[in-house]
């Protein structure tokens, strides 16, 4: 999660190179000067032969200007996947794509062991048409390889103008080769919370991403389904989103102790946020499903609740991103993304690299139904038997009878649903023994 830092003086990096100016004076050292000091100016003084060195002798002729930009580049790159320098360029895509409409894939991707990983698809979008999946390590970028590229590399040469098309070469878990996919960008515009429900007793709310609206949708489901006696909360594939909703949804069905911390060097960054109770959930049932797609604010909610032991957490294990970025801007055109902070869950563990471990592990797939025909309720097995016999007699059966209403589909999680999604039936029938056992109270 990002956020941005207003106000910050950009004169960081001008005292640096200020202090460059000074290591040649030896009288620096003088005068009872500490250990950590002079250790500073020296590693200094380094760094600025180095520079000189690449100035002078470098086969291709850099300004000086553009030695400083790849050093910096190269640092941010070495403390962690997720800290970046923005120059003139990025910087700008990066207000872009945080105001308003862009082209894009409508995918979040992340650095794992050092590879170009899809975190997750987002639902509707050219990513998740053309059957990207959480896991997938993207090999190339058009014709470039994404091997010692940063992530805001990776992330610029994906964006781009609606209509055009990018090809990614795929490296996928269980795949003899590379997949090659080719997709056409569109603006991206995604919708983060959907609701159904499974029978008529079991409210399913999907979180697509933690938008700024995501508590508010969260609520109205909520308010709009009062006779609801259990809660599917689906976080599988959420890459993130706002820290405000995440906090807040956790929120919503605890109602007191920490929901997540903050902590890092500086003091000003740490910070706790606390559940209150008023307009707490806290009888409704929960299950919360989560898989290698459900990153960082998504993790903060599961993780949460799974510490709290308000909701049972059933899938597989979350992708861990559990680190705090700031927008920190050296100058009007310029600026460093800095991991900050780290989060910690109520129980104090952290969820970078880390992730959350489900209660229950469950892999993706489908539930394997042995059909049987004569499996019938006794008011279909009469109609049933009907047409078994015009099938001898070679009569059409008897069809007048009034049919019965369809549900809406887009609002009801049927049978058929259920079993080719074993992680949500599996939720569903631990809810309801929840449901039960509640109910037994």
């Amino acid at each position: 999660m990002i956020k941005k830092k207003r106000g910050f003086i950009a004169a960081g990096f001008l005292s640096t190179a200020a202090a460059l100016t000074l290591v040649t004076t030896p009288s620096l050292f003088a005068k009872g000067d500490t250990q950590a000091t002079v250790s500073k100016l020296e590693a200094l003084t380094k760094f600025t032969k180095v520079i000189g060195i690449v100035e002078k002798y470098y086969v291709d002729d850099l300004t000086i200007n553009q030695i400083i930009n790849k050093s910096i580049k190269g640092l941010m790159a070495n403390l962690d996947a997720h800290s970046s320098f923005l120059d003139a360029k990025s910087f700008k895509e990066m207000k872009i794509q945080t105001s308003g409409e862009f082209g894009g894939l409508g995918v979040t991707v992340g650095m794992r062991d050092g590879a170009l990983t899809v975190i997750a698809p987002l639902e509707g979008t050219p990513a998740y048409k053309a059957g990207l999946k959480a896991g997938d390590i993207i090999l190339k970028i058009d014709d470039k390889s994404t091997l010692n590229m940063t992530l805001d590399e990776a992330v610029n040469l994906m964006r781009g103008k609606p209509g055009t098309k990018i090809v990614l070469t795929i490296v996928r878990k269980n795949e003899p080769k590379p997949l090659v996919v080719t997709i056409v960008r569109d603006i991206i515009k995604i919708q983060s919370v959907y609701t159904k429900k499974v029978g008529s007793d079991i409210l399913y709310v999907r979180v697509v991403s933690f938008d700024k609206k995501v508590v508010k949708d969260i609520k109205k489901a909520l308010t709009a389904n009062p006779s609801a006696k259990g809660l599917v909360l689906d976080l599988r594939n959420n890459p993130g989103g706002l820290l405000d909703q995440a906090v807040g949804t956790v929120d919503l069905f605890v109602d007191k102790g920490v929901i997540v911390s903050q902590k890092g060097r500086v003091k000003s960054e740490n910070e706790t946020y606390y559940a209150h109770e008023k307009g707490t959930q806290k009888k409704i049932p929960m299950v919360v499903l989560v898989n290698g797609g459900s990153a960082s604010a998504s993790e903060i909610v599961s993780g949460s609740l799974q510490d709290h032991r308000r909701a049972v957490i059933v899938g597989e294990k979350t992708f861990g991103k559990g680190s705090v970025q700031i927008i920190m801007p050296i100058d009007r055109t310029e600026a460093l993304r800095l991991t900050i902070a780290r989060y910690y869950l109520p129980s104090g563990r952290t969820i970078q690299a880390v992730g959350v471990t489900p209660d229950i592990v469950v892999p993706f797939g489908k539930v394997q139904v042995e059909e049987d025909a004569f499996a019938l309720k006794e008011a279909e097995l009469k109609e049933h038997l009907k047409s078994e016999l015009a099938k001898i007699d070679g009569k059409k059966s008897d069809k007048t009878k009034t049919k019965k209403p369809k549900p809406d589909k887009e609002k009801i999680i049927t049978k058929e649903e259920l079993n080719e999604d074993n992680q949500l039936k599996e939720g569903v029938d631990i809810l309801r023994a929840l449901i039960i056992t509640q109910e037994r109270k």
